[in-house]
């Protein structure tokens, strides 16, 4: 074990700074620590969100119709495409046929009751 001479010149520390205001590694180093990351950050609105009076049956009627009007643009798409692009596209097509069926019989569910 070494024992630090006398003769060693002493570390100059600059006392200068007094603010970070102006220093974006200052800045970069505070947002780091002190601002929450995106993940933890809890978003408050939507871009598109459901009226809170719309009642299950009337959002249910309007899925419907917007699957209605999604499975006629895929086969319009499919009608115009060929070879793999045609196959996914009608496989578009199929998937959104099978969630409007299940909108439907959720309200036909809801009839029955």
């Amino acid at each position: 074990m070494t024992i630090p001479s006398q003769d060693t010149p002493e570390q100059q520390i600059d006392t200068t700074f007094t603010s970070p205001k102006g220093c974006a590694a200052a800045q970069r180093a505070l947002d780091y620590y002190l601002k929450p990351a995106v993940s933890e950050v809890v978003i408050q609105s939507r871009f598109f969100d459901v009226n809170r009076n719309v009642s299950c049956e009337e959002a249910l009627v309007h899925a419907s119709d917007l699957l209605r009007c999604a499975a006629a643009t895929a086969q319009e798409s499919a009608d115009n495409l060929q070879g793999s692009h045609r196959a996914l596209a009608f496989s578009v097509v199929h998937m959104i046929d099978m969630a409007q069926a299940m909108v439907d019989r959720s309200l036909d569910g809801d009839q029955e009751d």
